[in-house]
């Protein structure tokens, strides 16, 4: 079973898809991989929203209902993650290629045990971004000049998620691209790891209750957050609020070491 998969993942890279070519190597390539993630992931439940209006059951899991993104709102955030690619993002990958090579790419897909072993970098960044955030929340000069920008909105919608500042954006990408080259990670897996990372981030930012049993921090426990920003401070799982004392959930008014 496992070897079938790999071979159908061996079919993808070097026959539907010409692996070799250097669309796949170029430095250009990560970043449209990661703006059209957060894109197609955000446009899709934008819609849902602006339907909501007319639909009204399109809201049935709503976590603040009496809050709704607005068009203007949303242009707002979406213009902010526009702004923050062309001016900081692009220029830095246009230096990176004028200084460094492109990457060679390997001649052999992953193993289906690989992928498994390399998505513990979504969970290495979750660990990062749980002390970053936890230190910007914490001390008031920090959050007011470099965190501040993300909570505009008391409830968060999808195109929120990239509503960052340029220090924090640098911050998140550099841990985006230094931790698959610590963990020695196939190129493959870091698409898959940065498509499922985005995927996860704008699932926190819908104001919608989609993932049940608490398994992942999800939407429930990030609009928390946005209504009291000393708690739920990771981004993807929820493992390290509750060691730490500072997990919230909807519907509770207090946890430990938010005040």
């Amino acid at each position: 079973m496992l070897l079938r998969i790999k071979m159908m993942i061996d079919h993808f890279l070097y026959g539907t898809i010409s692996f070799s070519t250097t669309t796949f190597s170029s430095p250009f390539f990560p970043v449209i991989l990661c703006f059209s993630s957060y894109f197609f992931s955000s446009l899709l439940f934008a819609v849902l929203d602006l339907l909501g209006d007319k639909v009204p059951s399109i809201h049935h899991y709503k976590i603040q209902q009496e809050r709704r993104p607005t068009m203007r709102m949303m242009t707002k955030s979406f213009r902010r993650a526009v702004y923050n690619h062309l001016i900081f993002v692009l220029p830095a990958v246009l230096t990176q290629t004028c200084f460094m090579p492109s990457v060679a790419l390997p001649f052999s897909a992953p193993t289906v045990v690989e992928v498994l072993i390399d998505g513990l970098a979504a969970l290495l960044f979750d660990t990062q971004y749980y002390m970053w955030h936890f230190v910007h929340h914490k001390h008031p000069q920090l959050y007011r000049w470099v965190h501040a920008i993300h909570h505009e909105y008391m409830a968060p919608f999808s195109w929120n998620t990239q509503q960052l500042s340029i220090p924090e954006l640098i911050t998140v990408g550099f841990w985006s691209n230094l931790d698959p080259i610590l963990l020695k990670c196939h190129p493959f897996t870091t698409w898959c790891v940065t498509i499922f990372s985005i995927w996860m981030s704008v699932e926190d930012h819908i104001g919608n209750h989609l993932v049940p049993f608490g398994l992942l921090g999800g939407a429930p426990a990030h609009d928390m957050h946005h209504q009291k920003p000393n708690s739920n401070y990771a981004p993807f799982f929820s493992h390290w609020d509750r060691r730490f004392g500072t997990a919230i959930l909807p519907g509770k008014i207090r946890c430990i070491h938010c005040k």
